[in-house]
């Protein structure tokens, strides 16, 4: 079968072709029935005049889209695409979502029910669920003869005990679904299903205590006991947690409430103001001055801006922080993971977030560090006692495994 990934954001749409064979089943070593990729593309800048497409096989290779114009739908665009001369048929879509608020648990075929459901969950991801949502509704319009899934980023969180996840507040909201979901997920699956392959094939052994920092314009940092969550720095939206690039992480709650009673309006106005504050100007935005891109932040800092050097300590402190915390609680550290866009290319944010931690185990192989490449790697010296890992991010990968894996189930 052929399945079709979208991994939407505000201002752009990521896509892919994988080609699926039978599903294995439900247990962690998904390696053995990863789906083939065939070709993948994106839609950038959208609503912008500067709207780009690019489209390309699994080799990398260029393939004919259709035209492009700053005024070009960009639905218009996917569609061409994937359904150009030469293209196989789709099958099924999935989606990558990211919150499926209080009612939705697991990854579902996508229902008018389950529409309705994700709906009332858009308050709990402002600055995602509704462009999902929308792309979702259209998506179904135009592949009526294809089956839809949504694929969440909080369903790998559910091993996270019942102390990770409570907050300390009055019951009646947690009755409401206030609670601590965790993000990233489908990354992190696919940090551990790429270590298990890893650990099949005698590349190494598989981690019993991880840390997952997934670092790019969004961050979290994820506890991992037998490639399983045990905490993780993200909370009831993907708000909270370490520093961002435009999203500032945990906040002393007494700070929210200073900025609503600064804002000016009614209430409506006031939140808006407040949710556009925490959602899109904070973060390393605020402190640095610079565009939200960690290699203008670096060009800054190294060109004598004080600003862009503060905010990638900040930055840094936070990540330790959490990585630390977590080395603590699970009693100790086998593993530290980097992926996602700064956590597979900034050998330097590598380097500041591990420095000095040789008395606890972990030393980096300088080399090693600093060298590119696009698969699992290890940049750990051999004398480290905790292994140190670079994985390029497989999100979609894991929505065509799930994707497949329901279908399966379908069938059966």
């Amino acid at each position: 079968m052929h399945i079709l990934v979208i991994n939407s954001g505000s201002s752009s749409i990521k896509f892919s072709i994988f080609e699926a064979g039978n599903a294995v089943g439900q247990e962690r070593a998904l390696w053995l029935s990863w789906p083939r990729a065939l070709s993948s593309g994106e839609i950038s800048g959208i609503g912008t005049a500067k709207l780009e497409f690019t489209f390309s096989d699994a080799n990398g290779q260029a393939l004919g889209g259709p035209a492009k114009t700053a005024s070009a739908d960009p639905m218009d665009l996917l569609e061409d695409a994937v359904c150009g001369q030469g293209m196989p048929p789709i099958d099924a879509v999935g989606y990558r979502v990211v919150h499926p608020g209080a009612r939705l648990n697991e990854h579902q075929r996508i229902t008018d029910e389950v529409l309705e459901d994700l709906e009332q969950a858009v308050s709990f991801a402002p600055l995602h669920d509704p462009a999902a949502i929308a792309l979702i509704r259209e998506m179904m319009k135009r592949f009526p003869g294809a089956r839809h899934y949504a694929c969440f980023d909080t369903v790998f969180h559910q091993t996270m005990p019942a102390e990770a996840s409570t907050y300390a507040i009055p019951v009646k909201y947690r009755e409401q679904g206030v609670r601590r979901y965790g993000f990233h997920g489908l990354s992190c699956e696919g940090v551990v299903d790429d270590l298990h392959s890893a650990s099949n094939t005698g590349q190494t052994s598989f981690p019993q205590r991880m840390v997952i920092a997934h670092l790019g314009s969004g961050c979290s940092v994820t506890a991992l006991v037998d490639g399983r969550s045990v905490d993780t720095t993200m909370g009831l939206t993907p708000t909270g947690g370490v520093v961002m690039g435009t999203r500032p992480g945990d906040l002393d709650p007494g700070l929210v409430l200073y900025l609503l009673r600064q804002a000016e309006g009614d209430r409506v106005a006031a939140l808006s103001a407040v949710e556009t504050i925490l959602n899109h100007q904070a973060g390393m935005v605020a402190l640095s001055g610079q565009p939200n891109d960690m290699r203008a932040t670096r060009k800054a800092a190294e060109a004598g801006s004080a600003d862009a050097d503060l905010a990638l300590k900040v930055f840094t402190r936070s990540v330790r922080k959490a990585v630390g915390a977590f080395a603590w609680l699970m009693g100790g550290l086998d593993a530290v993971v980097f992926t996602g866009g700064i956590g597979e290319h900034d050998g330097k944010s590598r380097a500041e977030i591990l420095r000095g931690l040789e008395s606890c185990g972990v030393v980096l192989d300088a080399a090693a560090n600093e060298a590119g490449g696009d698969a699992l790697r290890r940049v750990s010296s051999e004398d480290s006692q905790v292994d140190v890992w670079v994985v390029t991010a497989q999100e979609d990968r894991m929505i065509a495994v799930h994707v497949r894996q329901m279908e399966s189930q379908e069938e059966s």
